[in-house]
């Protein structure tokens, strides 16, 4: 692509020109693909590169310039959001890289769901297990009414991304964000929360091959894969919940739609909790398990 002279281009024939070049590899053809990604390099709006024919502006070369590096990266194979090096999260436009799994639209439901049944009330500490990029724990915090939100995670590096998405999202946090290092409950032994939110990895590891190739080789196999077919760490999350809840707290976790009805019986055999629900995505997949610590558990109880 360097052939074009940066100087002379348009919206109009950048946008050509990134068809022309994602057409040939395959699955990145579209025109669509091609304005998301200049949309999402550029920081500019959809309706802006659908005007595109209209402007005869000649773009600043830097960005051309950083259009061109994106689609070199996208025809690779690397999934559009790396490529970008962004991810539009709820109200949210967050850093992502292989650092992190690339937040999806199905993950913006549990967020609906905390949402939900903490209408009312103000205050306590939201929890988020896994948090990658961070999206679930700043959404939480921009979205919610809470004192403060926690986010953990095993990787060092997950967390790295977590704290630059705070910093460019501060100005519209309403809570005060911590990110804390480790597995499941380890790095909160000392608090009871008023939730705990996950969306943990429930993939299965002899499924790998079925995935597509941008998800099984770019992102992070720790925020894909599970042990025991997938359930392990519903199993440590439901099981530890209960001495880190508050009574009538509530636990809400994004599930394999493989497995929801699986992970729904193994909170019920727990034995701490009521109000057990599973609920479906906009695709009518079983997506979302919910669940209250009743107040018969007393803390520490499994």
């Amino acid at each position: 692509m360097n052939e074009y002279s940066a100087g002379s281009t348009t919206l109009s024939t950048l946008l050509a020109e990134v068809t022309d070049a994602l057409g040939s590899s395959g699955d990145a053809s579209t025109h669509d693909t091609a304005r998301a990604l200049i949309a999402g390099v550029l920081d500019r709006r959809w309706s802006d590169l659908r005007l595109a024919d209209r402007d005869p502006t000649p773009l600043a070369a830097v960005d051309v310039l950083r259009v061109r590096e994106a689609v070199v990266r996208a025809r690779t194979g690397m999934p559009l959001a790396y490529a970008i090096g962004t991810a539009a999260f709820r109200h949210l436009v967050l850093h992502v890289d292989e650092r992190v799994l690339i937040p999806r639209p199905e993950t913006e439901l549990v967020i609906d769901h905390a949402l939900r049944v903490m209408q009312g009330r103000t205050g306590g500490v939201a929890l988020d297990i896994g948090t990658g990029s961070g999206a679930i724990a700043l959404a939480l915090a921009q979205e919610g009414t809470f004192a403060r939100v926690i986010g953990t995670d095993i990787s060092v590096d997950a967390l790295a991304v977590a704290r630059l998405n705070a910093e460019r999202v501060a100005a519209v946090l309403r809570a005060p964000v911590e990110w804390r290092l480790g597995a499941d409950f380890a790095p909160v032994q000392e608090l009871q929360v008023a939730l705990i939110i996950s969306n943990p990895p429930y993939i299965a590891f002899g499924e790998a091959a079925s995935l597509p190739a941008a998800v099984r080789d770019w992102e992070p196999p720790t925020a894909l894969f599970a042990e025991d077919n997938g359930m392990a760490r519903y199993a440590a999350l439901l099981r530890g919940a209960p001495a880190r809840l508050e009574p009538g707290g509530w636990i809400i976790l994004e599930c394999d739609s493989r497995r929801a009805r699986e992970t729904a019986i193994l909170a019920e055999s727990v034995g701490a909790y009521d109000r057990i629900q599973v609920y479906e995505d906009l695709t009518g997949r079983e997506r979302v398990l919910v669940a209250r610590r009743n107040d018969r558990s007393p803390p520490g109880a499994i």
